[in-house]
């Protein structure tokens, strides 16, 4: 049977619980077990004492001490009286024969009254032992006795009876209320359990359904998880993969400690059998075309015969000597439809290894997708021809640029004579409208100069000036800039982890712009008023890490993958050349930029920056 965490999460909590209430009530009840027994024995002696009392002031003077016992009714009445004390069946004085000489029932007297079990005995005993002593099935009588004396003689026996039946009527009351608030408690902890399960498991959810969209191959799956736990830690990893896997980067697979590096990183299919023929190791790529357990199960169990592959290992083993090359189809590396690694055509040798004595030790399988090195030889090209395509475009932004200047300094020139021209004339057709299409191409004109300087900004950065950067100072001078506007809006700034990091390596120009983009973009998101936090921390691999974080709309899911993308903006006004700057600016420092956001609570900008050396 399949118990999924939830439900061992809220099995463990009750059972842990339930074993506390258990021993609890254990606990509890052996308690009220002694304290009831103590109290029946304490209501026993006050009789027992009692009744010595009454006998001390009859006796003494008596020639027959046990006729004027028998004669005192006053002894008589509290006898009597003690058979209605709760626990207690029968009060008597016996003589040392153990003959009741009066008692409770007066047709007692005169007989012998059987002797009865210890109740201090019993008190002394353990809580478990006086708990199975009173839920005997038959149940018992217990007896407190004092010794009457004359004188320094005992000449009898005062006895007080304690019915443990009795006691267990009373115990089982108190033990319905133990049982009552023990299942009450239960209940409690597994509807707390529940919900605690809920709120802790809701992020594991979140990244299933992060990774069941990443196994259906969708692109830029992100996930928006808060950061101040470990799960923020690992949606912020899940995205750096994510990241990585749709770029095209090299997906993370399974290491051992055995295998080289080297060969785990390589696009070639890389297989080690044993000299049995069993697969002692195989790299990501081979893997891929692999069942998931592969390793152990030998080369007749991975391909069937007539498989290049299989024939190869078999070859290189018998005759001692490297087998191949041969060629092998995508359908004949073991590959499905759809499969990156099995695309292609492949060319397979195998290479038999042997130690000093001439001995077999395993045989290297080694195939290599031919197609692929052609398809890396096109991108290559395609990359000189988008580089070649950049310098084009940026000469032509700068050519058109002189034209604009141009064209809008005539402009100007051609609104002021109108403007002369209606001056000086009158009874002349008005040259308002006139003036309206110049300053309607005017700011055309303008609008497309400044979109060329975004342009030519975006693909010809200036230099970098590298220098050792505080980030507390980097930061200090955003904060001068961005506050007077923030607390015009509304908008509260806070700084956090500035001291004591290390410094970083970058143009403090360039730097300083690229913050102040992110957090000029954080208060306009916050028209209403919110929170502009930036912090900063060491992180792993010798960088800083700097957030900026607002409280404002966030960012829609489906405009995440394009905010870098240069001009695209969903803000009225906006010209979308800010972020495409910023990330910029952090490519070119050797760094790294992450962007979470949730709709309707906000946006955190995660910058990775180099240390200084």
């Amino acid at each position: 049977m399949y118990f999924g965490i939830r439900a061992k999460q809220i099995a463990a909590v009750s059972l842990i619980v339930g074993v506390a209430v258990i021993a609890l009530s254990l606990l509890h009840v052996t308690f009220v077990a002694r304290v009831l027994l103590e109290e029946s024995r304490a209501r026993a002696e006050l009789l027992a004492n009692t009744v010595f009392q009454r006998a001390k002031d009859v006796v003494p003077g008596q020639a027959d001490p046990w006729a004027a016992i028998r004669a005192d009714g006053g002894l008589q009445a509290i006898l009597e009286s003690g058979a209605f004390a709760r626990n207690v069946t029968y009060a008597a004085i016996c003589n040392l024969d153990g003959v009741a000489v009066a008692a409770w029932d007066p047709s007692r007297a005169g007989k012998i009254l059987p002797p009865a079990g210890d109740l201090d005995a019993l008190i002394r005993r353990r809580g478990v032992e006086q708990l199975l002593s009173i839920y005997r099935s038959s149940g018992q009588t217990l007896e407190v006795e004092q010794p009457l004396l004359l004188g320094e003689q005992r000449f009898g026996t005062i006895r007080i009876g304690v019915s443990t039946l009795l006691v267990r009527e009373e115990f089982s009351r108190e033990l319905w209320l133990v049982i009552v608030t023990g299942l009450v408690a239960l209940l409690i902890a597994v509807i707390v359990s529940a919900a605690l399960a809920k709120l802790i498991l809701r992020p594991i959810l979140v990244i299933k359904s992060g990774l069941t969209r990443l196994g259906r191959g969708e692109s830029g799956v992100r996930l928006d998880l808060p950061q101040q736990d470990e799960f923020g830690e690992l949606g912020s990893f899940f995205n750096v993969v994510s990241a990585q896997l749709s770029a095209g980067r090299s997906a993370l697979q399974d290491s051992k400690t055995d295998s080289a590096p080297g060969v785990e990183r390589m696009e070639d299919e890389v297989a080690v059998f044993g000299p049995a023929g069993d697969l002692l190791f195989a790299n990501p790529a081979m893997r891929s075309a692999l069942p998931p357990d592969a390793v152990g199960r030998t080369v007749n169990d991975l391909w069937p015969e007539g498989h290049p592959y299989r024939d190869l290992v078999h070859g290189a083993a018998a005759h001692g000597q490297p087998a191949g090359p041969v060629g092998a189809g995508p359908a004949a590396a073991g590959g499905e439809a759809g499969n990156p690694a099995a695309a292609g055509e492949r060319v397979a040798m195998a290479y038999p290894v042997s130690d000093t004595e001439g001995r077999l030790t395993c045989v290297l399988l080694v195939a290599r997708d031919v197609a692929a090195l052609d398809r890396v030889q096109s991108m290559l090209n395609y990359s000189r021809k988008l580089v070649a395509l950049g310098r084009l475009s940026a000469g032509v932004a700068h050519e058109v640029k002189n034209p604009l200047n141009a064209m809008t300094i005539h402009l100007e020139l051609l609104e002021q004579k109108l403007r002369q021209a209606g001056e000086a004339r009158t009874g002349e057709p008005d040259l308002a409208p006139a003036l309206e299409h110049v300053r309607v191409i005017g700011g055309e004109v303008q609008r497309l100069d400044q979109v060329m300087q975004g342009f030519i900004k975006f693909t010809r950065p200036g230099d970098l000036a590298l220098r050792a950067i505080s980030v507390s100072s980097l930061v200090d001078g955003v904060v001068r800039v961005v506050g007077p506007e923030c607390e015009g809006a509304g908008v509260h700034v806070v700084t956090e982890g500035l001291d004591g990091l290390p410094d970083i390596n970058g143009d403090p120009e360039m730097l300083r712009q690229a913050l102040l983009n992110l957090a000029l973009n954080a208060r306009q998101a916050m028209p209403d008023g919110g929170t502009l936090r930036i912090s900063a921390a060491s992180a792993p691999g010798r960088r800083v890490e700097i957030l900026v974080e607002d409280t404002g709309a966030g960012i829609k899911p489906e405009h995440l993958g394009r905010i870098f993308d240069l001009y695209f903006t969903t803000r009225a006004g906006g010209s979308g050349i800010g972020l495409s700057m910023v990330y910029r600016t952090v490519q070119l420092h050797d760094g790294e930029i992450e962007v979470h956001s949730i709709e309707g609570r906000g946006t955190t900008f995660r910058v990775l920056l180099p240390q200084a050396v």
